[in-house]
């Protein structure tokens, strides 16, 4: 595992996307501030830990599709996160021991913690870039050097856009990796949602998207439409857009739905 980046310093005042999903997740690489977002987050929905399970379980079917059904085995992960349990490289690589994951992710605490995780795992590398700026993360040396662009890449998106506040600038940074990898290459993107239909989970969404405001960690609770536009010129595959726990389900439900299940959509199309 290598990485071409050096870590900024840590501000442990401030909250991380990273951190706050750790947190979530019931994990232990995550600060006060982060926990401080945490807790405003579980006072509006406290259901929230168990949607994070849901939607990295989506994660895990679409990558395990991708790999398994389609024959993927190359996956740039953006925005990744802590490569931990059931994450990206090791549903990849469980079907197939050889297939190439690069994450990217510009946290310093995400990046150690994957060094430290990852160095015995020729096949999963880090590359400390900002997906916002698709130019130089596509031309970092350990995204060049460990995946190949002529072939189709898994391009992973996931809950990361909603995080772009200017909408046109997330369909272009989308855009951006998109028109960068081969035909064939599959895009799997899970987008924070609105259903503005007075429901209860567009309440939630509401008030989440209020609640975020100002923390650095903004988050914006778009539109169908909104999301479905990261799609378009793309072939998305069946079941289309949908909740996470839509998405070819393992099983039946155990679990009750609750407002939160419906505050987030996702999908996996072909690039033609």
């Amino acid at each position: 595992m290598t990485s071409e980046r050096p870590s900024a310093r840590v501000d442990f005042d401030r909250p991380s996307i990273a951190r706050v999903f750790d947190a979530l997740m019931g994990g232990k690489d995550h600060y006060e501030a982060d926990r401080a977002v945490l807790r405003q987050i579980l006072e509006i929905a406290p259901e929230s830990p168990a949607m994070a399970q849901e939607v990295r379980q989506w994660l895990v079917r679409a990558v395990r599709y991708l790999t398994e059904r389609l024959g993927v085995d190359q996956f740039l992960d953006l925005g990744s996160g802590f490569p931990t349990v059931e994450n990206t490289h090791q549903v990849a690589q469980k079907y197939n021991p050889e297939a190439h994951v690069v994450y990217v992710d510009n946290d310093p605490v995400v990046q150690a913690h994957g060094r430290a995780l990852l160095v015995d795992n020729d096949f999963t590398h880090i590359s400390g870039n900002d997906l916002l700026h698709p130019a130089e993360t596509l031309a970092d040396d350990t995204v060049k050097q460990y995946l190949d662009f002529d072939r189709p890449v898994g391009l992973v998106m996931c809950a990361v856009i909603h995080h772009i506040a200017d909408l046109e600038q997330a369909r272009q940074v989308v855009k951006s990796y998109v028109g960068a990898v081969a035909p064939g290459s599959y895009l799997v993107l899970l987008h924070q949602h609105n259903p503005s239909d007075g429901s209860a989970a567009a309440a939630v969404a509401t008030e989440l998207q209020q609640r975020y405001s100002g923390t650095g960690l903004d988050t914006l609770y778009r539109t169908r439409a909104e999301i479905a536009s990261f799609f378009d010129g793309l072939d998305l595959l069946e079941p289309g857009l949908t909740a996470p726990h839509l998405w070819w389900p393992d099983g039946p439900r155990l679990a009750p739905l609750t407002p939160v299940n419906w505050t987030s959509l996702g999908g996996v199309a072909r690039i033609p």
